[in-house]
């Protein structure tokens, strides 16, 4: 929930362009000036939808920041107008969107939290596949790697999630009809990203976030007495253990999903017997801590006994390790460190996750 004198946001979520996000939300942002309310259109993506553009008619837009980068303009929301106007609500299109270089903040919802900071409500939409944690299943599932992503934690923490759902089918048809894309770059969307497999594995994503959304402020709202819900069971703690190897950022986002569905705390470790350079760890390190997961790196010669050791000092009740590369054969019968690990950590779930590849 908000915070005291806080803007309060509420996100549009679809499962991919054309279900109506940005729609929706423009009809809101028109309700409530009908009601009175002072709202203003900070940054608005038309896409050539006229139906869309249309919704926009009667509302005041604040005018977009131009950035040169590369000897090229582009149009950036104006955060600094926006809080010089300082509206009841602003209307934000493309929460997920990357700023071009050379703008204040990297991330288009940071500038969100900027806006929210000053007491501004903000109404935005984004697509289920820009959630961070989703990442590798949407390219497991899709093919694309999705490079524009939203950590997790900022969209739990939205007072309002409002999934705009419309069958696969029905957003084909929409293709077709031109009313997403111009006739070819429809057809190509229709050939490649939006194939009816595609969407439906999308619009199941999209579902399945929403309903753990909603039980999520079921369980943290107190019951009718005014009691708050006691939990049941032991309270899970998982702890991810992290190597150089570019497959730490799938561990990464497969314990933080298993982590929030599971309420449970989430820790970070990197054990090292070499005290030296440790560039490509730190990258998965500053990643973890995007995603609000505590860090923590120690230097043993004993890898596996510190991992095993500090978990249970932790309270850790899962381990999620990444598979160990392949071995030299004259070392090919002695244990790897995460055999050792599952021998010395008999107490846990061990969960070895393996690297997807398509």
């Amino acid at each position: 929930m908000s915070q005291a004198g806080r803007g309060r946001l509420k996100i549009y979520l679809g499962y991919a362009a054309g279900v109506g996000k940005t729609y929706r939300m423009l009809e809101e942002a028109l309700a409530l000036k009908q009601k009175g309310v002072d709202i203003v259109i900070a940054y608005f993506e038309p896409h050539g939808r006229k139906e869309t553009i249309a919704k926009t008619e009667g509302l005041e837009s604040l005018p977009r920041r131009i950035i040169t980068y590369a000897g090229t303009p582009f149009e950036e929301m104006d955060t600094e107008a926006v809080l010089r106007r300082k509206p009841a609500v602003a209307v934000v299109d493309e929460f997920a969107h990357t700023n071009v270089p050379g703008s204040e903040r990297l991330k288009r919802w940071q500038d969100v939290h900027v806006i929210l900071d000053a007491g501004i409500d903000v109404l935005t939409s984004m697509n289920v596949q820009h959630l961070e944690s989703l990442n590798d299943q949407v390219w497991h599932s899709t093919g694309v790697r999705v490079r524009e992503t939203v950590p997790d934690w900022v969209v739990d923490e939205a007072d309002e999630v409002v999934l705009i759902d419309l069958t696969p089918r029905a957003l084909r048809n929409r293709l077709e009809r031109g009313v997403v894309y111009p006739q070819e770059k429809a057809q190509r969307a229709l050939d490649n990203f939006f194939t009816e497999g595609n969407l439906t594995a999308l619009r199941e994503m999209a579902m399945r976030h929403t309903a753990h959304e909603v039980e999520e402020k079921l369980d943290a709202a107190p019951s009718p007495s005014g009691v708050a819900r006691p939990s049941e069971g032991r309270k899970e703690r998982i702890l991810i253990c992290l190597t150089g190897s570019p497959s730490s950022a799938v561990l990464i986002r497969r314990g933080k999903r298993v982590a929030d569905y599971l309420q449970a705390d989430c820790l970070a470790i990197h054990v090292s017997a070499d005290p030296g350079s440790r560039e490509d760890v730190e990258r998965h390190m500053s990643f973890a801590r995007n995603l609000r997961i505590a860090t923590h790196v120690l230097e043993s010669a004993d890898v596996s006994r510190t991992i095993a050791e500090f978990a249970r000092a932790q309270g850790v009740t899962q381990i999620y390790m990444g598979r160990s590369l392949p071995r030299k054969w004259w070392r090919r019968f002695s244990e790897t460190i995460v055999q050792r690990v599952v021998r010395q950590s008999r107490d846990m779930q061990i969960t070895i996750v393996a690297e997807r590849r398509r």
